[in-house]
């Protein structure tokens, strides 16, 4: 069977080819790929090319991996090992961050879209191999749509994100994970999409915080953040929201501004959505005693530093956690409250696109406005955001922006059906 797919050839080098894949083994399945989302993780595989840690056969100028991971399908084929298993016409999502051990059992962080010749989202058809499988990668899932089975991978990382805040048990070397219950939480940088995914989660969790304030110095972002997610509904669900930007503000400045809706008083759980040293200053300078500072947002830069105050991790009990990606029970969790309704990852999809769009996509992904960048790889299309359907000029694109207008301008179901169907393919 012959697949397209965007490879990684180097720093910057994306090209789109169309090549044969192998017959599987009795260990492997064959799958199709419908739809993937472009993940800033694959802007910065771009960038690094063979430097980055999650590449495996080097060089990839010889050795050429598909991107992308935030992915779902149909399973196509199944190997005999794996039939009592595993369905054909099934549809499945992906936990692409499993541990892989090497040959001598060492952990490696090898996963689909960095790593496989024949396994990454961007792509028509694709092959799981054992070792993934067998680590968990395909995950069952029935819901009705495809884009939200891939979604719930970005989603799974904001869970593992919650679940990893950590806070001491007085009078043990035990820690409480998560969260402080009705606490004060804030997230700085945080009306990108994996922000507005933080905020969905944060509200509808069942451990939530009491006060949850959202910053971003982009005002169309943070606007469209507070029209997706308003305070009213945060305070049906018993959370106070607040929204700040803090343009124009000096670091000490914003500190204040931001205790001054906490009464005053220094908040339990701070996430760092952004790579800025100043962040992360400003976010240790708000921790209250054992308050636990998030590093989320993972930085190009292997020198990235930033001033941390020991001061108060020795006597103040300051907690730094770092997390990137969901583990397995993260990803369940995800597509259980997706499928539930409860959480709306359609809330951070702001362009639609083929895969003949990905490469220059995920190149130039940090200079293009909005929120993630939904492929459907199966199809040939221009990358175009939802609010431009309209201004498009063709039958397709306007019962598209119908579609999408009796649903809040959001990606839903009924877009994506007319989408499949009417589509031209690759």
């Amino acid at each position: 069977m012959k697949s397209k797919a965007v490879r990684i050839y180097g720093v910057n080098d994306l090209r789109l080819d169309e090549f044969e894949l192998p017959d599987i083994k009795d260990d492997e399945i064959l799958a199709s790929v419908v739809s993937d989302s472009i993940c800033m993780s694959s802007h910065k595989l771009a960038m690094q090319g063979d430097a980055h840690k999650r590449v495996w056969h080097k060089p990839l100028s010889q050795n050429p991996a598909i991107i992308g991971h935030e992915f779902c399908g149909n399973i196509l084929k199944v190997g005999a090992k794996w039939k009592g298993r595993y369905t054909e016409g099934a549809k499945y999502a992906v936990q692409p961050s499993v541990n892989i051990p090497d040959e001598k059992g060492l952990i490696q962080l090898w996963s689909p879209g960095y790593s496989y010749p024949y396994l990454g989202g961007d792509a028509t058809y694709v092959i799981f191999p054992n070792t993934l499988i067998e680590m968990g990668c395909i995950l069952d899932y029935s819901g009705n749509t495809y884009f939200m089975a891939g979604l719930a991978e970005p989603v799974s990382c904001v869970l593992a994100a919650f679940h990893g805040q950590y806070h001491t048990i007085k009078d043990t070397h035990r820690h409480d994970m998560g969260i402080v219950p009705g606490g004060a939480t804030a997230i700085l940088g945080g009306a990108g999409p994996m922000g507005l995914a933080a905020t969905d989660f944060a509200i509808h969790n069942a451990r939530k915080p009491g006060l949850l304030v959202i910053t971003d110095i982009n005002q169309p972002r943070l606007q469209r953040a507070e029209s997706l997610q308003p305070p009213s509904h945060a305070g049906e669900q018993g959370v106070n929201l607040q929204y700040i930007n803090p343009t124009g503000m000096t670091g000490p400045e914003q500190i204040a501004r931001l205790k001054a809706l906490n009464g005053g008083r220094p908040f339990d759980d701070v996430f760092v959505f952004y790579p800025d040293a100043s962040l992360v200053g400003i976010a240790d300078a708000l921790l209250a005693h054992d308050g636990c500072l998030n590093f989320f947002a993972g930085p190009v830069d292997k020198d990235f530093s930033a001033s941390f105050n020991f001061y108060g991790v020795h006597y103040n009990e300051h907690h730094l956690a770092g997390t990137s990606g969901g583990n397995t029970e993260d990803m369940r969790e995800s597509l259980q409250m997706i499928q539930a309704g409860i959480l709306h990852p359609e809330f951070m999809v702001s362009h639609i696109g083929g895969l003949n769009t990905v490469a220059d996509t995920t190149i130039n992904l940090d200079k293009i406005p909005g929120g993630k960048k939904l492929i459907y790889t199966q199809k040939n299309l221009p990358l175009i955001a939802i609010e431009d359907f309209g201004k498009q000029g063709t039958s397709f694109y306007d019962s598209l922006a119908d579609i999408c207008s009796t649903n809040n301008n959001l990606w839903c179901k009924e877009a994506e059906d007319y989408l499949l169907a009417h589509a031209p393919d690759i």
